[in-house]
């Protein structure tokens, strides 16, 4: 993929074509949005941009790639010399020291094949204490010809310390979120039950049955999507230790990625108890986040305004419960048992 392929991101890819214009290319970039699997593609077309051996130009400074080269297929394999990554590994979903040590090592040697040394980290908001610290001097003092890239969409999870040190470019969707037809049917389905009376346990035992549904239909997409893309499945003859190693990134992607989707899921949950919210203080609908969605005004009727001011409460103390070692389906039954519907 070259910059042109990120109609979505335009506003950020300009900016950082801009820069690479105008010859001020940063040591550590920080790329911020709602999906790692995009912004690891921006980072390898900034890593081809930078080592590409016919790329586009601006003022004879490299702005694109051209995708098409060697230099720039082996990037989009992960195969070349000059670029290294980082990720979570899998039974602490964190980054480590080790992992940290090995990537900087890796980065002090001159370039082998190309004009740049690539780090990437992926998830940069799992770096555990340590390896954040053995990063920043690295961050701090990098070394020539050298870039690092940083991805997260939890940019709040950094270290201050390696945030004011990178170059941060944004590309979340800049136009107003939508929701997906998938999206759409499944919290109306929800939002049409819980306007039901829900004075029964059984009633609200529906709720989470159709919650866990929809999360375990997401965790299988996941799986199935990223074990796709494995290495593992378009290198079978590779060695046991690398084999090992991509088992153990592959299965930290999954939960990384399965634990982002139920993010929105929640999200959408908590976008439509604030319209629940809105409908017990009658603003109209001028001001709601979830028009589309029928049913709301129904819960509204039942509870007061405080107590819809709880539920959004509730809701984001189980989303903050979930970012620890907490049993998923327990966690969530107790967050819905609490909410006043």
């Amino acid at each position: 993929m070259a910059f042109t392929d990120f109609p979505e991101q335009s506003q950020g890819v300009q900016l950082l074509q801009r820069s690479l214009a105008r010859g001020r290319l940063g040591h550590a970039y920080l790329l911020t949005g709602s999906q790692l699997d995009g912004l690891e593609n921006l980072a390898k077309t900034l890593a081809k941009t930078l080592n590409c051996q016919s790329p586009k130009k601006i003022s004879g400074n490299a702005t694109d790639c051209c995708d098409e080269c060697p230099s720039c297929k082996k990037i989009s394999e992960d195969i070349h010399a000059d670029v290294h990554w980082a990720r979570p590994e899998s039974k602490s979903r964190v980054i480590t020291i080790d992992q940290m040590r090995d990537l900087m090592q890796q980065i002090q040697l001159k370039p082998t094949e190309a004009g740049y040394k690539i780090a990437v980290i992926v998830g940069a908001d799992r770096l555990n204490t340590n390896a954040a610290n053995a990063f920043l001097k690295t961050l701090e003092e990098p070394p020539p010809k050298s870039v690092l890239i940083l991805l997260t969409t939890e940019p709040s999870r950094i270290l201050e310390t390696i945030l004011s040190r990178c170059l941060r470019l944004n590309f979340s969707a800049e136009t107003a979120r939508e929701l997906s037809a998938e999206q759409a049917s499944w919290l109306q389905k929800f939002s049409s039950a819980a306007a039901t009376e829900q004075k029964s346990l059984f009633g609200r035992y529906r709720l989470l049955d159709a919650l866990l549904q929809q999360l375990n239909a997401i965790r299988e997409r996941v799986d199935e999507t990223l074990t796709a893309r494995s290495p593992l499945e378009k290198y079978g003859d590779a060695e046991k230790n690398l084999r090992e190693k991509w088992e153990d990134e592959l299965k930290a992607a999954i939960e990384a990625e399965y634990r982002r989707q139920r993010g929105e899921v929640l999200a959408l949950l908590q976008w439509w108890l604030r319209d629940v919210w809105l409908h017990t203080l009658t603003v109209g609908e001028t001001l709601l986040q979830l028009p589309q969605i029928y049913g709301a005004d129904e819960v509204a009727k039942r509870i007061s305004t405080r107590q819809a001011q709880e539920n959004i409460l509730v809701l984001d103390q189980t989303q903050r419960m979930l970012l620890g070692n907490v049993q998923e389906a327990l966690a969530l039954e107790v967050g819905l048992l609490k909410l006043k519907l």
